[in-house]
Parts: C-alpha cells; sequence; structure tokens
C-alpha cells in the first residue's frame, strides 16, 4: 500500500518536460534557426541565375504564358479552388496537406529555386526574419454583380439609375434607334441634366441630324436640352439646323446676330449688323438692330473726331480731363455720359450731343436727366445743374422741376462732393417733410432744419435741435432769435 502511494507520488511529481536554460543546444528554437541554415545553403546551391532564360512550365507541364495553357487554365479557375480544398479535406489524415491548385503563380523552376514558398513550408522565424521573400495567396473571385458592369447586362432603366450614381456606363451596346430612344425616355424621366445631356450627346454623335431632330421636336424636354448645351458649347451650325428644322426663324435670326460678339473689328461689325437689319426679328427686335448700328456708327464718327482733337491738343477738356478709354462698343448710357462729359454745350446738329443721342434713340427724360446730371456733377459744374431742373411757364415765370425727384438730386449731388450750399438748395425742393429733414439732418443742412421746424412751430425739437449746432455759431443766433419770437 505504501509502496503504491510512493509511485502515485513519484507519477505526479515527474515532468516530461524540461526547464528552458539559455545553454540548451537542442531546444525546438535552435532547431528550427538550423533548419533555415540548412534551407537557405540548399537554396544557395540551386540558385542558378542561367536558368532565368529557361521556359517557365506550369503544373499542367505546358509552357506559361502560351496560348493553348491560358485557355486550360482560365477554364479551370473557377473549379481549381473548390476541387483542392474538397482534396485537401479528404486527405486529412496523412502525412502532409494537399494544397489547392494554382494557376498562375507558381512553376517548376520557381519552386526549384525556393522563390514561391508555399505558407505551409514556412517557419515561424522565417517569417519574422526573412520579409524579402514574397508570399503569394489565392486571389478571391470577385462578386458577379461586379463583373456585370462590363457584361453589358443594364437595360436603360438600370444604366440610367447607375449614371445617376455617378458610375461609368458604357452606352455603346445601344445600337437600334429604338433601344436609344428608350434610353433618352428613361433619363428624362429621371429628371436629372447630367444624365440627359450625357445621352443627348451620344445620340447626337451616333444618330444621323435628320433623325435626331425629327426625335427631338416631340420630346421638348430634351429638346430644350440640346438647344442650351449648343448654344454653351458654341456648335453655331448644328444650332441653327436645329432651328431652321423646327421653323423657329426667329431664334435663328437671334443666333445669327449673337455672332457680332466674335467680330474684333469695329467696321467688319458694323457691315456685320447692317446685314443683321433684313433678319425674320420680331417688329421690336428689328427696332433694336436698327439702333445697335446707328449706335455704333455714331461711335465710330465720334470716336475719330475726338482722338484727332485729343491727339491736337485744341480742346480745353481733353486736356484737363484726358480720356480713359474709347468709346467704340459702349452701350447706349455710356455714350449719353461721354457724350455729357465732352460734348455738352454742343448744337443739336452735331453726331455727338447729348441732344441729339436723345432725339436718335428716344431716351426717355428720367434717364436722360440722371445720366446728365452725374457727368455735370461730376464736373462741378452747378451753373448746368441748376440750368437742369429750370423751367418756364407760358408767363415767363421759372421753376425747378426734378422727373427723378429731388430726394435722388440730392444724393447724386452729396455723392459728387457737392457743396453745402448747393445741397440746401435742392433739399429744401424736397416735398415730403419727414424725407426732408432726414436729409438735411444727414448731410448737416442745419439752415433747413431749423427752417423746418420753425415752420412746423415745434418749439421743442427746435431747442433740441439747438445743442447739435456749434455754440456762439450763425446757426445758434438763428435758433435764439426763432425762439424769442
Amino acid at each position: 500500500m505504501s509502496r503504491a502511494r510512493a509511485d502515485e507520488e513519484e507519477y505526479w511529481h515527474s515532468s516530461k518536460f524540461r526547464a528552458f536554460t539559455f545553454d540548451d543546444e537542442d531546444d525546438e528554437l535552435s532547431q528550427l534557426k538550423e533548419s533555415k541554415r540548412a534551407v537557405n545553403s540548399l537554396r544557395d546551391i540551386v540558385d542558378d541565375d542561367d536558368d532565368d532564360d529557361l521556359e517557365r512550365v506550369s503544373w499542367s507541364g505546358e509552357p506559361v504564358g502560351s496560348i493553348s495553357w491560358s485557355i486550360k487554365e482560365t477554364a479551370s479557375s473557377s473549379t481549381s479552388s473548390l476541387e483542392g480544398r474538397d482534396a485537401s479535406l479528404q486527405k486529412g489524415s496523412s502525412s502532409y496537406a494537399a494544397f489547392p491548385k494554382q494557376v498562375s503563380s507558381y512553376s517548376l523552376s520557381s519552386l526549384f529555386k525556393g522563390r514561391n514558398k508555399l505558407p505551409s513550408f514556412q517557419s515561424l522565424s522565417d517569417a519574422l526574419s526573412d520579409t524579402g521573400v514574397k508570399n503569394y495567396t489565392p486571389e478571391l473571385r470577385r462578386p458577379k454583380a461586379e463583373y456585370k458592369d462590363y457584361s453589358s447586362d443594364w437595360s436603360p432603366k438600370d444604366t440610367v439609375r447607375r449614371m445617376q450614381r455617378g458610375k461609368v456606363c458604357s452606352l455603346e451596346r445601344f445600337r437600334s434607334l429604338q433601344d436609344k430612344l428608350v434610353l433618352l425616355d428613361e433619363a428624362v424621366a429621371g429628371h436629372d441634366g447630367n444624365v440627359i445631356t450625357a445621352v443627348l450627346i451620344f445620340l447626337k454623335r451616333t444618330l444621323r441630324r435628320e433623325i435626331l431632330f425629327r426625335e427631338l421636336e416631340v420630346r421638348q424636354v430634351a429638346l430644350c436640352h440640346l438647344i442650351h448645351f449648343l448654344k454653351e458649347t458654341g456648335e453655331q451650325k448644328l444650332l441653327l439646323d436645329l432651328l431652321r428644322f423646327l421653323d423657329r426663324t426667329e431664334e435663328v435670326a437671334l443666333s445669327q446676330y449673337r455672332e457680332h460678339l466674335n467680330i474684333q473689328d469695329v467696321e467688319k461689325r458694323r457691315e456685320f449688323l447692317k446685314g443683321c437689319i433684313g433678319l425674320p426679328f420680331s417688329a421690336e427686335d428689328t427696332s433694336h438692330i436698327q439702333d445697335h448700328y446707328t449706335l455704333l456708327e455714331r461711335q465710330i464718327i465720334i470716336e475719330a473726331n475726338d482722338r484727332h482733337l485729343e491727339a491736337a491738343g485744341q480742346s480745353q477738356i481733353f486736356r484737363k480731363y484726358p480720356r480713359k478709354a474709347s468709346i467704340l462698343n459702349m452701350p447706349l448710357v455710356t455714350t449719353l455720359f461721354y457724350s455729357c462729359f465732352y460734348h455738352y454745350t454742343e448744337a443739336e446738329g452735331m453726331f455727338s450731343s447729348p441732344a441729339n443721342l436723345k432725339k436718335t434713340f428716344k431716351i426717355p427724360d428720367k434717364q436722360y436727366v440722371l445720366t446728365a446730371l452725374a457727368a455735370r456733377a461730376k464736373l462741378r459744374a452747378w451753373d448746368d445743374v441748376d440750368a437742369l431742373f429750370t423751367t418756364k411757364n407760358w408767363l415767363g415765370y421759372t421753376k425747378k422741376k426734378a422727373p427723378i425727384g429731388f430726394h435722388r438730386v440730392v444724393e447724386i449731388l452729396q455723392r459728387n462732393n457737392a457743396p453745402v450750399q448747393v445741397l440746401q438748395e435742392y433739399v429744401r425742393l424736397v416735398e415730403d417733410v419727414e424725407t426732408r429733414l432726414n436729409l438735411a439732418t444727414k448731410y448737416k443742412c442745419h439752415d433747413v432744419v431749423i427752417e423746418t421746424y420753425r415752420d412746423l412751430k415745434d418749439r421743442i425739437q427746435l431747442t433740441a435741435y439747438k445743442c447739435k449746432v456749434e455754440r456762439g455759431s450763425a446757426e445758434e443766433d438763428k435758433i435764439n432769435s426763432i425762439l424769442n419770437n
């Protein structure tokens, strides 16, 4: 009994494993290192640079990269991985595991040279230390849904949806006219302008013009998109052909008229505008084309004359205020301002006279007064400003009248740094009392404020305003005189 107990104690206190020591030569890590050294030395012996010129051979025994090899390997790529996996499961009890058949990553020469090492042949220490050797793993097959992008299986509706999501889709598979029209209808139904434009570009490139125009005539949304696209890209010839097909004569004329913007030479532009007068415009547009041609003709005459006067130095205003730019191709309002600035006193018979421009182009009184006031105020010609608003009745009495309102006159004068005396004169002419007080207070027209409060008999406001003027000034004396009386 005691012997059995002693055997049992010896069994539990004994061990098959030894403690780790640095001096131990038989541990597993040392064995792994020795194995690695042996393999590396073997690789150096076997590795021969002359073998690089040899032909690589696949597992099937045919040269890698040949046509027959490519066909066989492609055909077996879908089933090789599954067969290899089943075989490895069946041979799990053997001394080594079977590996799936690799298609193109291995060759016999590379195996003998040790270049492509299988994962099971690499030890833990080899994986940690030997980073120069590349590990090859079988490539996972992509889902079939991804290959469908290139298989031309998308319907027109699916194609439009993918284009809306920003994915690249080839439209070349839609070859028949019916498929192309269905694609266009689906794009219009999707209400995405970019997709509609992309489909229209494809149809414009693959369809004859007559067929494209005929089909777009019954699809107004797509038609508007194409017209706008042609205008933006400057395809003038195709745009004119489309508008003529649609019998839109006025739009054809306007498109031709728009070509004058591309003509830089002034004389050629004038001749082009002269030819545009006979185009089938509406009555209103015809009048505008005629005015444009007349204005450019006037500008050419004024520019030639003023350039000569400025070069000769005979005109005082050109010496004092040199011209900053040419008058050619300027709008009508700019031409009127130029005329009021340099030629304000000329007779009506002169082409450069402001009165002549007003009469020729039927400029409204408000526009004429605003432009002339801005030009003369910039020159600080206050007498001309005064004469601009002075009128006489049939009895010979003079009266100031402004078609734009005297509050706007005051703002323009103040913008051009008019003196207080001139401002006060026109602030008094503002009819609305509240507006007059606001303008007078804003621009410090003290006399107008005092006179307005006096007329309103507002003693409280007048007393309060007394604190806003300088002590001992003429305005304070005027306020005291009104309050004492």
